[in-house]
């Protein structure tokens, strides 16, 4: 039986994530990772990229990510969380606020809004949740809420 614990300790290493993100903590995302034990198990996959496999190949990706954007905000809406066990899976949308490096010294390159939806696997360790897997997916179409309700003309 999953106890509420557990789907807050979960729902807090899924925020420190997104946390850590936005800050360009690379030290923090690094700690949420799992480590050690099944450290060659983890995997990633961001919006249009391919399967990233292993702890270091994965962490490279993020140090990509951070060297290469100047300002990045995470909203996230439809956060589920399910527990069995020592797994955890966390599905969610992304609704992210994101700016690239400054054309211009001092000033913020434009900004740019996205829909991810994303599925985080989080297992259990000694030293808390950690991220075993983490897969994000654009939003390419409107949802049924988001169509007008006129005929086809």
């Amino acid at each position: 039986m999953t106890s509420p614990t557990d789907v807050e300790s979960v729902e807090e290493a899924n925020t420190a994530f997104y946390e850590a993100m936005e800050r360009g903590d690379f030290e923090d995302v690094s700690a949420l990772w799992l480590n050690g034990d099944g450290a060659d198990d983890v995997s990633c996959v961001h919006p249009g990229w391919p399967v990233l496999s292993g702890r270091g190949e994965v962490l490279r990706s993020y140090a990509l990510i951070m060297a290469n954007t100047e300002y990045i905000q995470f909203f996230l809406t439809d956060v589920r969380v399910s527990v069995a066990g020592d797994t955890a899976v966390v599905t969610c949308t992304e609704n992210i606020l994101s700016g690239g490096p400054a054309e211009e010294a001092g000033e913020l390159g434009p900004l740019v809004g996205q829909l991810v939806v994303a599925t985080n696997v989080f297992r259990r360790t000694p030293d808390g949740w950690r991220i075993w897997s983490h897969h994000g997916s654009p939003v390419l179409a409107e949802s049924d809420e988001d169509e007008d309700d006129e005929p086809p003309a």
